[in-house]
């Protein structure tokens, strides 16, 4: 009896041993306080806390077989987050989830062919400053419009890589959106016309059936390129709007317009600086909405420890549907003018400074990071934001803010 369970306990010790060095974890804890020099008509609140606690575990279990996971757990003074302490998966709440599964997928490598299945983050394009052809790549613009973080989607993704050339196949079985800014708080701007009406969110209005895109992308002596093409629906909603002169209220609920995207990018590295292109064009059988092309012209150069970044924006609309109720901040940041320079100062400091420039209105940014020994890193910034009320970045006038982080990773 004593010889077996010794051979239990070393089995047992072993099993684990074995499960350890697959094993692998990381995460961190970050507490981030936003400061509003002035208050909104919809917002009087100038302070905004948040905590968030990020656990992104993995277990390989052999050499072409790794599970990969993500959790985020939230908590804010300025209820952007529900109270709802239920684990999510779907991220369709108006308000971010306090418990959520960011990333939950199989990887299965096997030469030059991967497969992911499962929630996963899928990025297309070359540009940096903004991304026409980047379909898979639902944002939650609830906190701010300016910094918006990418959500998860639950999809089937198979790449075959030969090296100098890639072929991406994409399906999604059912649709996420990027989450919109809460409507009474100051990331929606009420226009002056609608004083006195009590605006109500109606919720959203989520179609149905699958997604799915492919990309292939070529890798030439002294250039790159790619070309794309998306089926589905615009993650970025219109609004459907119902008005009750009893109560004098005005009901806005989101739909999502069909979407057929052509796109494509480019990159050619000269002595001095890269140039990059990225463009698309947006079609669409849904009436309310506009048929467009986004494009972005960018250089990039690299001068010690010091990153530039520079270029234009661009927007040409061949169909115009005149529907005001949308929310693209896509298209808000075209007909832009926008650079960002880096300066990485040490392995455990940098300074970043980013700007946007349209004709009526201008968004520029500062932060400098510095990490404190190995678990530690302390933030702070600034963003300002001016602009005529016409102009989708001037509507912000007021949402200058500063930033406070400091986080702890594991």
């Amino acid at each position: 009896m004593k010889l077996a369970r010794l051979v239990l306990l070393a089995n047992w010790v072993l099993g684990c041993a074995l499960l350890a060095q697959n094993f692998n974890q990381r995460g961190f804890i970050e507490s981030q306080t936003l400061l509003y020099p002035q208050t909104a008509p919809n917002d009087s609140g100038q302070a905004v806390a948040s905590m968030l606690l990020r656990w992104e575990p993995s277990y390989k279990f052999s050499k072409w077989f790794t599970l990969y996971a993500a959790f985020d757990a939230r908590a804010d003074s300025h209820e952007e987050t529900d109270r709802d302490f239920r684990l999510d998966f779907d991220d369709r709440g108006i308000r971010r989830p306090a418990l959520s599964a960011r990333r939950l997928s199989a990887v299965i490598r096997e030469g030059k062919f991967t497969a992911e299945l499962g929630r996963q983050f899928i990025r297309w394009g070359e540009t940096d400053i903004l991304t026409p052809t980047d379909r898979f790549a639902p944002q939650d613009f609830v906190e701010t419009v300016v910094n918006a973080d990418f959500l998860g989607v639950a999809a089937a993704r198979a790449t075959y890589d030969t090296g100098n050339n890639s072929f991406d196949l994409v399906w999604q079985p059912w649709f996420t959106p990027s989450r919109t800014p809460l409507l009474d708080q100051r990331w929606t701007v009420i226009p002056p016309e609608a004083a006195g009406i009590a605006i109500i969110d109606g919720g959203a209005r989520y179609p149905g059936g699958s997604q799915y895109g492919a990309r292939w992308n070529h890798i030439g002596r002294g250039y790159e390129y790619s070309v794309c093409f998306f089926n589905g629906e615009n993650n970025l909603p219109l609004f459907n709007p119902t008005f009750n002169p009893l109560a004098s209220s005005l009901t806005l609920q989101r739909y999502y317009p069909q979407l057929r995207l052509y796109g494509g990018d480019a990159a050619v590295p000269l002595p001095w600086l890269t140039v990059k292109a990225e463009a698309a064009y947006f079609s669409s059988s849904t009436p309310q909405t506009d048929e467009y092309v986004l494009y972005v012209i960018q250089l990039e150069r690299q001068v010690k420890e010091w990153s530039f970044v520079g270029g234009y924006a661009g927007e040409g609309v061949t169909r115009t549907s005149n529907n005001p109720l949308y929310f693209d901040p896509e298209r808000g940041f075209a007909k832009s003018f926008v650079g960002r320079a880096q300066w990485t100062i040490d392995p455990n400091r940098n300074f970043t400074v980013e700007a946007v420039v349209r004709a009526e209105g201008s968004f520029a940014r500062t932060e400098y990071s510095q990490a404190f020994g190995q678990h530690w890193r302390g933030t702070a910034g600034f963003a300002w934001i001016r602009g005529s009320l016409a102009d989708f970045v001037g509507e912000y006038r007021r949402n200058s803010y500063g930033l406070l982080a400091i986080r702890y990773s594991f």
